[in-house]
């Protein structure tokens, strides 16, 4: 499905980019700034990071060529908690209507391609920061022209690469201003119903691992079901069905 384009963060607030050469994370970053008062609209750049952050504090690797950007934003009236997972999915459409590109959805809000003869690798994920009760930040970090060798040795076979997987490559600038669309328009999207049910019923159809055995933090919840309205994920477990709200998400693969 296709959605309307929008002009970067939208017509009601104004862009300012704060560019960094080497930052710890730009989401600590942003995070920063939006407590002490900065606006939406302001948003945090880098072309490496040196403790990026993922979620569960998990740490992003983050060479020269990747996209790492954090952007303050306005929250959504309604379904809020919806920000991540919805991201997650525009960026999935937009890479392949642009580039051709396949990816699915894994949840909360990681993108991964497919590899022949292989296990799934990670092109880009999501991570949402609530400021307050209006205001979060929304990290979005892909792979876009880096090196593999430029990865920790344990993560060269576990990633995806824009540049790799494209006949037209993108430079890093062209896939910043593009995600700056996509965050925008996803906010605007979710701000009507029509918009969140449209998000939801293509996260569904994007979903990765339907039917498969998943852990959480670690504790096995039983077989991933479907997806909520509230972006909650359904498994079927020994004791029915259970929502799963938040948590790292593992699932056992074929095989």
């Amino acid at each position: 499905m296709r959605y309307p384009p929008c002009s970067p963060l939208g017509k009601r607030t104004v862009s300012l980019r704060r560019y960094f050469e080497e930052i710890s994370s730009t989401q600590a970053e942003a995070v920063s700034l939006a407590r002490g008062g900065a606006s939406p609209g302001t948003y945090v750049v880098a072309s490496r990071q040196s403790a990026g952050k993922g979620r569960s504090n998990h740490q992003w690797a983050s060479p020269v060529g990747g996209l790492y950007l954090s952007a303050i934003v306005a929250l959504p009236a309604k379904q809020s908690g919806l920000l991540s997972l919805a991201l997650g999915e525009r960026l999935r459409q937009h890479f392949e209507e642009a580039y051709g590109v396949r990816s699915v959805l894994k949840w909360p809000n990681d993108l991964l391609v497919p590899a022949e003869g292989g296990p799934l690798r990670k092109l880009g994920g999501v991570l949402v920061d609530r400021v307050n009760d209006q205001t979060a930040v929304a990290g979005v970090g892909i792979n876009v022209a880096m090196r593999r060798t430029d990865f920790p040795p344990e993560l060269q076979d576990r990633v995806a690469i824009l540049q790799e997987l494209t006949s037209y490559p993108p430079e890093v600038a062209q896939v910043e201003s593009e995600t700056l669309e996509v965050i925008q328009s996803t906010i605007e999207l979710l701000e009507s119903e029509a918009g969140r049910r449209a998000l939801v019923a293509a996260c569904r159809r994007s979903l990765y691992g339907r039917g498969r055995r998943a852990r959480v933090d670690g504790r096995r919840v039983g077989v991933i079901h479907d997806l909520g309205d509230e972006g909650q994920l359904w498994v079927e477990g020994e004791h029915g069905r259970e929502a799963v709200w938040a948590g790292d998400l593992t699932i056992e693969e074929e095989g």
